[in-house]
């Protein structure tokens, strides 16, 4: 069937992605056709690559699952494959649920859908990927599981231990990412900050960006999912002396209350939180810091709550995401506490957190009008190029919107004066 037609179809964060555009590759080597595009399904064979952190994620993934399971019922598809962290997670159950799928696969065993198709994985090409995103930036897996074990937390116990990709392994990928055209890296893994404590017994992810920064064709390298116990500071040097190693942290705080971070088992406390906030402002100037923040955990009282506002005032995040905590299967809050906070009240407590953020974001951005900023151009949409700065990362963070009254190429950096902000987004014109 290698002449047929595969859609993946991937759901979650950009690591799933960067196992899919692995996937991809391996297909085409083989002579499928292989798209990427969840709203125009037309291939004879369906993978999807599920997500199965928290239960909104397991719902998309399920209704992805079941719709094309009718779309196979209904003899529109041929072949449906599963794989991905729901069914690494919860594969029998799926199986009994859903047995229109032919096979599940977990995260880390997808090479065998390969062999089930008549093939042989081609080790050849093993960090070759088919890159989904617009050509200019890419994804940059450099380790995969977490060893952290925070009590709301299923990452571990769908990824495993953390196991760190090898340097020269990596540097090699971006060497041949740079050749195809990439210019713009987003280093990701469940936790970058432990990179190379496993290979190397010591942190390396501070030698890593130094190296992949030193490497010509590497414009940006922007850095997600730091963890903030025993952050490698030396990574903040790092970020200061290289002007392609954008001024941007991802680092997921999660909370500030003292009891909170006891019972979330993050092995910090408030007055840490604080001073990390304060060190990485006063040695990287200028930096975007973006974090996620969680409201509702087990225990959670109106005072924490307050001090958690307070610390939000206090701290300006450029960039700040919040959500509700959600009660997980199997892990150490599921087992040792009760799910105390009422819906209501963490729903409150969300949409309190965010409107002081939505001041916080308006306020930020507007300070930029009027000054001259790098820009990367993503896209054209209607009347406007859709740009990026360094400080913003792709699809989550704001865009820079630039009339299309003279023509400009995707891809590409321009100078652009900020002429104008709104609350999450800029607008700007070409210098």
């Amino acid at each position: 069937m290698s002449n047929c037609k595969i859609d993946i179809i991937t759901l979650g964060c950009s690591k799933n992605l960067v196992d899919s555009e692995r996937l991809m590759r391996q297909l085409e080597a083989i002579g499928y056709e292989v798209t990427h595009d969840a709203e125009r399904l037309t291939g004879d064979i369906a993978v999807v690559n599920t997500c199965g952190f928290i239960a909104d994620a397991q719902e998309e993934s399920i209704n992805m699952i079941l719709e094309l399971a009718e779309r196979k019922t209904n003899g529109k598809l041929k072949r449906l494959y599963v794989m991905g962290c729901l069914s690494e997670r919860f594969m029998a159950d799926l199986g009994n649920e859903i047995p229109e799928v032919d096979k599940y696969y977990g995260k880390f065993n997808w090479t065998e859908l390969l062999n089930d198709l008549g093939h042989e994985y081609n080790h050849a090409i093993t960090n070759e990927r088919h890159i989904t995103t617009p050509k200019h930036y890419a994804y940059l897996k450099i380790a995969e599981g977490c060893d952290r074990n925070c009590a709301y937390c299923a990452i571990p116990i769908i990824t495993g231990k953390h196991q760190s990709r090898p340097m020269e392994e990596i540097l090699d990928e971006v060497k041949g990412l740079v050749a195809q055209g990439v210019k713009e890296f987003q280093v990701i893994a469940q936790e970058l900050t432990y990179y190379g404590i496993d290979l190397y017994h010591e942190r390396k992810i501070a030698e890593l960006v130094e190296r992949m920064a030193e490497i010509p064709g590497v414009e940006w390298i922007r850095l997600h999912y730091a963890y903030p116990k025993d952050f490698p500071m030396d990574l903040l040097r790092v970020m200061r002396e290289h002007e392609n190693v954008c001024k941007y942290m991802d680092i997921a705080l999660q909370h500030v209350s003292d009891g909170v971070l006891e019972r979330m088992q993050r092995h910090l406390g408030k007055q840490d939180t604080y001073d990390l906030v304060e060190r990485m402002r006063k040695e990287v100037p200028g930096i975007h810091l973006r974090t996620t923040l969680m409201v509702g955990f087990p225990g959670e009282t109106d005072e924490d709550f307050r001090e958690l506002c307070d610390f939000v005032k206090w701290a300006r995040f450029e960039r700040m995401g919040a959500f509700a905590y959600s009660e997980e299967i199997g892990t150490p809050s599921e087992q040792k506490y009760e799910d105390d906070v009422p819906e209501d009240v963490k729903q409150d407590r969300l949409s309190r957190l965010m409107r002081i953020q939505q001041n916080i974001s308006a306020e930020i951005e507007a300070e930029k009008v009027g000054k001259v900023m790098k820009v990367i151009i993503d896209r054209k949409e209607g009347d406007y190029y859709i740009g990026r700065t360094e400080f913003c990362s792709p699809e989550v963070d704001p865009e820079v919107l630039i009339p299309a009254t003279k023509r400009l190429f995707v891809g590409r950096f321009y100078d652009v004066l900020i002429t104008g902000s709104e609350e999450f987004d800029l607008y700007g014109e070409v210098k």
